[in-house]
């Protein structure tokens, strides 16, 4: 259904540092910056876009809105949270937990204050 997912920054050198550092932490690769100064994250034949707003206003977070990222394991679920942390995202919700159906779950915000969250299925590896 979605071709990618992009969202706004303030400051793309922080968001490349942050970004970079989780999707790595998930077995993905640092972004590349196009053209037009987007970072583009491909992982999982999945692709994220972070942008300045070409409207030229602040980015804003959505209220409400969540971006889920699929995850190998429990331990890459770990990783993403505690690079994401020591990078500039804050962690909210829970800690890093199981859930009921057997997923393990991690939430945050990004430097920018755009809610993520990172799952491992049931039944992955830990």
């Amino acid at each position: 259904m979605f071709t990618h997912i992009m969202i706004g920054s303030n400051d793309l050198q922080r968001s490349k540092r942050f970004y970079d550092a989780t999707f790595v932490a998930l077995g993905g690769k640092p972004g590349e910056t196009d053209a037009r100064g987007r970072l583009i994250y491909l992982h999982n034949g999945s692709r994220l876009m972070v942008t300045a707003p070409i409207d030229g206003k602040p980015a804003t977070s959505a209220n409400g809105g969540t971006i889920g990222i699929l995850a190998a394991s429990a331990d890459q679920v770990r990783a993403w949270h505690s690079e994401g942390v020591a990078h500039g995202g804050t962690s909210i919700e829970t800690p890093p937990s199981e859930r009921p159906d057997g997923s393990f779950v991690a939430y945050m915000r990004d430097p920018d204050g755009n809610k993520l969250t990172v799952r491992s299925l049931p039944g992955a590896t830990k």
